[in-house]
Order: structure tokens, then C-alpha cells, then sequence
């Protein structure tokens, strides 16, 4: 185990909207982590109507080691830059926790130790998903599984290597301000946004296997459509900005939605119809494989999830892609 440098002082960040049931316990958690280290934890609110904002408020007068933020801009990349901008003076960490998750009691101490022994300037962790009802239960599933996640490296807890991306845990404050922050124009993909410029920048991001966190998914159908149609677009804008091309995974679930389109025109040329077909027996037979490791048959909901999940962000990527053709032709 490596010792923390005795300089470090993290500042935690949570960005909140309506999180009233869970935020007070995350809060003090996250409190009492830092306080060792003299560090700082500030909950940025971007308009929480269900009492998230007055909980806070009161943990934040009782306990000096806690900032309350309001966040006009609502979306997370640009309260976190706030938060930076406000309370960053005098620490040296930047520790993103995000309020619809369950982290360790040593997560603070372990992402700080891991820095330290990698040098790295980035420290990003894997993610567990769980569920706590039949539904959130099928849809973690689908999320830990390959044909939810497509073997992403920090969809499942992670191996221990410099990666290119990953779930944001701790990030050296010189480099966040160096790279200039999030880019606040992004409501997704904001952290893969910033992960470019921060290896361009010639940063390094490690991948821990000492920690994870455990992710709770969306419990409704049309909030996981929702959430993954803003994935795909923030993936085309992301690849727009910096001019990348897709990996193999990103690829395959691009082609899903031209893949649907052709099936209307299956009838003149059948064979058009096969992209789509391998697509949906893939998804069928990932379905079978997580109801048979997770001994549930209602695990087998799984496929139609994925279907879901892969429609949802191809449709969003593509959208994207055309709303920027049609801005750069205007």
C-alpha cells in the first residue's frame, strides 16, 4: 500500500437533482472521508425540488468540511467546473462522486493511495451495476453483461492498467484546470470529452482494481431509452469535437439503427434484412447466457433491454450527426 503524500487534500464534488432519499448518508460519508486529509466536500445542486437542497444545506451549517452549490446550469459537467472554480484554492484532488451510486468507506484513501503509487493523473474505476427490484435487477444485469456493455473496460470492475477512458474518480486538480475543465456544453459524454484531451495533453489514466462503485440503473423503460439516446449523442459529438473514429464496439451499435432501417425494405432485397437479424440473435443469445449465470429466467428480459439500450444510442448518435450536418450546410 502506498502512503498518501502528506500535501493532498481532495475536494469531493457530488452533483445532486432530487437525490433526497440517499444524498444526507452519501454526504456524511464522504464528509468523514476527507476529513483526515483537511479536505473538502461540496454537493452542487442543479434545482432539486424533493427537500435534496435543505438536507444538504443543514449537513453543510452543521459540518465545516461541507459546501453547499447551486447549480443554474443544471447539468453536471458545468457544476463541477463550478465547484472547481469556487472551492479548488488549496487542494490538490478533484474526487467526482456521483449521488446515484454506493461507494466504499476507503474510497477517498484508496483513489488518493493509487495516485500516488502510479503517478498517474487520473484515477478512474470500474462500475458495478445492481438493482433492487425485478426491474432494476434485469437491466444491471444487461449493463455488466457484453451485450450491454460491449466489454467495456469500466463497466465491470477494473483490471489495474492505463486506460484511455473510464469512470471519473479522482483527477489532479493541476490537470482538470490545465485541460480546462468539462466541457460544460456537454450533458453525456462529458467525461470520455475530457479523458481525449487529457492523454492529448500527454496525462496519464490509471484503472484501479483496489476500488469500484456500485451504479443503480434507471428502473423505467423509457428513462433507460432516454438515458442512452443522450449517450449516443454525446458519443458523436465527442468524436466530432476530436475528429475520432469508433472502436469495433462503438461501431457495432452505430450500424443498429441503419441496420432497423434496411428491415423496411427487406421485402424487395431480403438479404438486407441480415444485419439486423444477427443483431437481434446476438442480443437474444447474450440474454440466454446472463439468465443461465444468473440462474434467473427473467434474466432473459436482458434482450429486449439491450435491444433497447443499442436502439436508443444508435438513434441519438445518428440525430446528432445530422443536426450538425445541417448546421455546418446553414
Amino acid at each position: 500500500m502506498s502512503p498518501i503524500p502528506p500535501e493532498s487534500i481532495p475536494l469531493v464534488v457530488i452533483p445532486c437533482l432530487n437525490e433526497a432519499a440517499h444524498i444526507a448518508g452519501l454526504t456524511k460519508q464522504m464528509a468523514k472521508a476527507v476529513r483526515p486529509f483537511g479536505g473538502t466536500v461540496v454537493v452542487v445542486d442543479g434545482g432539486s425540488t424533493d427537500g435534496s437542497r435543505a438536507v444538504v444545506r443543514e449537513i453543510a451549517r452543521r459540518d465545516p468540511a461541507v459546501e453547499f452549490l447551486d447549480n443554474p446550469d443544471r447539468i453536471q459537467s458545468a457544476g463541477i467546473n463550478a465547484a472547481v472554480a469556487t472551492f479548488g484554492k488549496g487542494h490538490t484532488h478533484l474526487i467526482r462522486v456521483d449521488a446515484h451510486a454506493a461507494y466504499p468507506d476507503d474510497f477517498v484513501a484508496t483513489l488518493l493511495q493509487e495516485a500516488a503509487r502510479c503517478d498517474a493523473a487520473s484515477v478512474v474505476v470500474g462500475m458495478i451495476a445492481e438493482g433492487s427490484n425485478i426491474i432494476q435487477r434485469v437491466n444491471a444485469a444487461t449493463q455488466n453483461a457484453t451485450i450491454g456493455n460491449g466489454g467495456s473496460k469500466h463497466r465491470q470492475r477494473g483490471s489495474g492498467e492505463y486506460v484511455a477512458h473510464g469512470h471519473h474518480a479522482l483527477m489532479t486538480l493541476d490537470a482538470f484546470n490545465a485541460v480546462g475543465g468539462y466541457d460544460a456544453s456537454f450533458t453525456h459524454n462529458e467525461d470520455a470529452e475530457l479523458d481525449a484531451r487529457l492523454t492529448r495533453a500527454g496525462y496519464r489514466i490509471w484503472l484501479t482494481a483496489r476500488t469500484a462503485i456500485t451504479y443503480y440503473p434507471r428502473t423505467e423503460a423509457r428513462a433507460l431509452m432516454e438515458q442512452y439516446f443522450r449517450y449516443g449523442r454525446g458519443r458523436a459529438r465527442n468524436m466530432a469535437k476530436h475528429r475520432a473514429l469508433p472502436n469495433l464496439r462503438q461501431a457495432v451499435v452505430i450500424g443498429v439503427a441503419p441496420a432497423v432501417a434496411l428491415v423496411a425494405v427487406s421485402s424487395l432485397f431480403p438479404l438486407l434484412a441480415v444485419p439486423a437479424f444477427l443483431w437481434m440473435a446476438a442480443a437474444t443469445f447474450g440474454a440466454v447466457s446472463v439468465a443461465i449465470r444468473g440462474r434467473a429466467p427473467a434474466l432473459l428480459m436482458a434482450g429486449p433491454v439491450a435491444i433497447m439500450m443499442h436502439v436508443s444510442w444508435s438513434v441519438g448518435f445518428w440525430l446528432q450527426i445530422l443536426a450538425s450536418s445541417r448546421r455546418r450546410a446553414t
